[in-house]
């Protein structure tokens, strides 16, 4: 009895093994990836997944939204499908799903709808303006409150760099700070020898920023850790800018530098005729800052090489923005507009006082700021408005932001110039705002910093998850399998808000 019991158990065994070993090789799970795993709106995903029948036809969503068409190979599988994220897709968790047409197999992960203002002035080209912002406009802002303050030691607190849910600034209490960019919590500070003048820049998980120390900083994002310092000869106010893994920065000693973002090691220096407070502006491989000695330089970005310099009737302490082929550069009350090729003056507006912010550029205006605010046409340079209030634009979404010195913040339309929303901070503001993710962040020099954004911020933004149809109809779906990214369809997956 108990040999053929063991006889028994024995082959019911190896038959589970076998049955078990069948199934997972004729029924595996469906499985789908995306790279990156967050992008902003209108921006491409590359989507892959693995699992389905051989040759299926496999429909790829965005939400509930049908994106593209996708063939899977021999082996079940297919590979860097783009897809781009909608333009109206808003901060947060979202869903990217595949369907395979022919049955139920389906599966899908979660993506973030994410827009970082990495650095002071959004990106390397410091044109000051968030084309991905689609939470807040004109007729959004208004609502818009005191999401939460967070008070450093000093009465001077830069501009913010906001990446992947963090907000970083430095101060003039000698330090660096990250928080929470949902909550203003402090996740972590750094402190340097001397007050930090210089807003912080975010490059694939690195902060760098400048302190009157004489050093440049790059500190571990996530924890603040000092990865390197490179000192200079004297203060450094300029903010960095980071390029194809080079960090562009002036300082007080004259120089412009370009260091190894990995190491901190010296590339290259040059050495101007006077302070470097300007903030380097970087595009299409041309290095564009000003100087106290009235100039303004493209340097070749590789080597340093001087390519040409355009003198100003004053010095320049602002930061250039580039856009279109075009450099705009503020140098107390005048703005000029140069050919970003050969540094021919377009045009140059001048304004009756001496003072000149850092030129915000978008959607063919120029924004600046000389005691009052002043939009101009990027083209022609003719006076489009003027406002009474504001003098440190960024702009976003159709809405001009500043700050001011009668201590507020202000929301002004970008067409108009008319008052949309505003904020009294107990002193003036003359920190450059940062807008991501439908909140505006800025400091002021009542030692805060400040997050405002409409009830809840981003948080409330994520999406469930999309439930899947038991069934597609073919003929709602992509009909050319030799497709791999078409049109929409008007058909969706069912939503769990619909029910």
């Amino acid at each position: 009895m108990n040999r053929i019991a063991t006889f028994s158990f024995k082959n019911f065994s190896l038959l589970s093994i076998a049955l078990l070993t069948f199934g997972s090789l004729c029924f595996s799970q469906p499985t789908v990836t995306v790279s990156p795993k967050s992008n902003p709106p209108t921006t491409n995903v590359h989507v892959s997944g693995s699992g389905f029948s051989a040759y299926a036809a496999i429909d790829i969503y965005f939400d509930t939204t049908d994106e593209a068409l996708a063939s899977a190979n021999a082996s079940g599988s297919f590979s860097k499908i783009a897809i781009q994220v909608p333009a109206s897709a808003v901060p947060g968790k979202h869903w990217i799903t595949a369907v395979q047409r022919s049955n139920d197999n389906s599966a899908q992960t979660p993506f973030r709808v994410n827009t970082n203002w990495a650095e002071d002035g959004f990106a390397p080209k410091r044109q000051r303006s968030n084309p991905y912002e689609n939470v807040l406009n004109p007729s959004t802002v208004g609502a818009i409150d005191e999401q939460w303050s967070f008070t450093t030691g000093g009465d001077r607190v830069t501009s913010p760099a906001v990446a992947n849910g963090v907000v970083y600034v430095g101060s003039n209490d000698n330090n660096v700070y990250a928080l929470n960019a949902a909550t203003g919590a402090k996740l972590w500070s750094f402190t340097t020898g001397n007050s930090v003048y210089s807003s912080p820049a975010v490059a694939d998980g690195v902060v760098y920023v400048g302190s009157n120390d004489n050093n440049v900083y790059a500190l571990n994002a996530a924890t603040g850790a000092k990865l390197w310092s490179f000192t200079t000869g004297n203060f450094v106010y300029s903010s960095p800018a980071v390029a194809d893994g080079v960090v562009y920065v002036g300082s007080v000693d004259n120089n412009v530098y370009a260091l190894n973002a990995a190491t901190g090691a010296k590339l290259w220096s040059f050495t101007t005729g006077s302070y470097v407070y300007s903030s380097p502006a970087v595009a299409d491989g041309v290095v564009y800052v000003g100087s106290n000695d009235n100039n303004v330089y493209a340097l070749n970005a590789t080597t340093g090489a001087k390519l040409w310099s355009f003198t100003t009737v004053l010095p320049i302490a602002s930061s250039p923005a580039v856009a279109d082929g075009v450099v705009y550069v503020g140098s107390d009350g005048t703005v000029y507009a140069l050919n970003a090729t050969n540094s021919i003056e377009l045009w140059s507006f001048s304004t009756p006082t001496p003072n000149a912010s850092s030129p915000a550029v978008a959607d063919g205006v120029v924004y600046f700021g000389s005691n009052y605010l002043y939009a101009l046409n990027a083209a022609t340079g003719a006076q489009l408005w003027v406002s009474t209030v504001g003098s440190s634009p960024a702009v976003a979404n159709g809405v001009v932001y500043v700050g001011s010195g009668d201590d507020n913040v202000y929301a002004l339309n970008a067409t108009t110039g008319a008052e949309l929303w505003s904020f009294a901070t107990g002193n003036s503001v003359f920190s450059y705002p940062a807008v991501a993710n439908g909140v505006v962040y800025v400091g002021s020099t009542d030692y805060n910093v400040y997050a405002f954004s409409s009830a809840g911020g981003e948080e409330v933004r994520d999406r469930q998850q999309v439930r899947l149809p038991e069934r597609l109809a073919l003929s709602t779906l992509h009909p050319d399998l030799s497709l791999k990214v078409s049109q929409p369809t008007t058909t969706p997956l069912r939503n769990p808000y619909d029910d």
